[in-house]
């Protein structure tokens, strides 16, 4: 009998490893090396009997302690140190234990061990879901509106009623599989006969067969539509936003029910106001006299104009408050406040008259008159101790 090589050599670890590195080391040599990924290859297989027989030691606490100190004579049934009743890689060992502890739903190509179950093909399921964009403008999205959407969707065929098949006829349970969708397959491995079970290559894993196809939708039984919607846009939407449309989306399977209709909603920027949270802010430009002397101007909102009082003074920059003239809030609790910035606007083409005026006014104005003037030279004079 040929001299077997050291585990640890076989499984590619140092003889320090840990229970998870050794573990690790299986999972990547027993995916490489199985049988169904390998089909007709001997050198696989027995690769892959010798990856589970060095893992079967290694991770078993009292065999690895044996090993170590006795290598191989501390394991082998024939020195007295194997599992008893069998040889050291099969004696007591359970392969579906070992795959089903260690690989924790690796998918190895659809076949599974120990006869596991698979969901009916037949059984309804919910259609996917469809998606949509709306563009609306600044006050649509603030005050609510119907929009109009043109979107695609699965439906079943109108000509086979969603079977398939040529409308007077209806698909047949598959020969070959029985309507489970899946074959058995028997296989003779290093542990003895192994079931794996494969989706029906005659159906396609759907249980049905159908011999005479429907031709509108080639025996598919669902064709893809435009369809048109009316929706209802809520007061308060933002930008980005997504509003779910439910039982509009694509058609089930089996008579299950239909998905979804996500609308995307894009609002159009304004020309004048700029939304922040449920807050509207705009610019509101006013006169040096208005600005000075005070005066009553018309503030536009999204309901309508309001008037306003600019008290005398008004700086550049200042911003007055408008409580409860924002964006409403979805679900209708209350709505946010606009907020106005004053910008002066410098007047051009001022005639010799107007000139001489400001020079007049500004030769008999101080300090006293510019508030922020006065702050800036007290500053210099802090700077220079004058």
């Amino acid at each position: 009998m040929a001299e077997k090589r050291d585990y640890y050599e076989v499984m590619g670890v140092p003889k320090n490893a840990t229970d998870a590195e050794i573990k690790q080391a299986y999972r990547k040599l027993a995916k490489k090396y199985h049988p169904d990924l390998n089909p007709g290859d001997k050198e696989a297989e027995a690769k892959f009997k010798e990856v589970n027989e060095a893992y079967e030691v290694l991770s078993d606490k009292d065999k690895k302690a044996r090993y170590d100190q006795f290598g191989q004579a501390g394991v082998d049934p024939s020195f007295g140190g194997g599992a008893a009743g069998g040889s050291p890689f099969t004696g007591g060992i359970n392969i579906d234990d070992i795959f089903n502890s260690v690989f924790d739903g690796f998918d190895f190509g659809g076949f599974g061990f120990g006869g596991g179950r698979r969901a009916n093909p037949n059984t309804p399921r919910r259609g996917g879901d469809s998606e949509a964009t709306v563009s609306i403008g600044f006050e649509e999205a603030a005050k609510g509106c119907k929009k109009t959407v043109n979107y695609q969707k699965v439906d079943a065929c109108p000509d086979c009623h969603g079977t398939g098949a040529k409308n007077g006829t209806e698909p047949k349970t598959c020969p070959q599989c029985g309507g489970s969708g899946q074959v058995r397959v028997s296989q003779r491995t290093p542990f003895g006969v192994v079931q794996t079970a494969r989706t029906c290559d005659r159906c396609g894993g759907t249980g049905k067969v159908i011999d005479d196809p429907c031709r509108t939708c080639n025996g598919s039984g669902r064709v893809k539509r435009e369809k048109t919607i009316e929706i209802s846009i809520p007061a308060g939407i933002d930008n980005e936003q997504v509003l779910n449309v439910g039982g509009r989306g694509n058609a089930g399977v089996n008579g299950g029910p239909s998905g979804d209709l996500h609308v995307y909603v894009s609002v159009r920027p304004h020309p004048i106001f700029e939304r922040r949270g449920n807050d509207v802010w705009c610019e509101m430009p006013i006169t040096f006299p208005q600005a000075a002397l005070g005066a009553e101007v018309v503030v536009p909102t999204i309901d309508g104009k309001v008037e306003y009082q600019v008290h005398a003074g008004t700086q550049p920059g200042d911003v007055f408050k408008l409580k409860g003239k924002g964006i409403p809030k979805l679900g209708g609790r209350g709505r946010g406040d606009q907020y106005v910035r004053m910008t002066i606007e410098v007047p051009k083409n001022l005639s010799q008259r107007q000139k001489d005026l400001l020079t007049e006014f500004d030769s008999g104005a101080d300090d006293k008159n510019y508030q922020k003037r006065k702050t800036f030279f007290d500053k210099i004079k802090d700077m220079f101790g004058e």
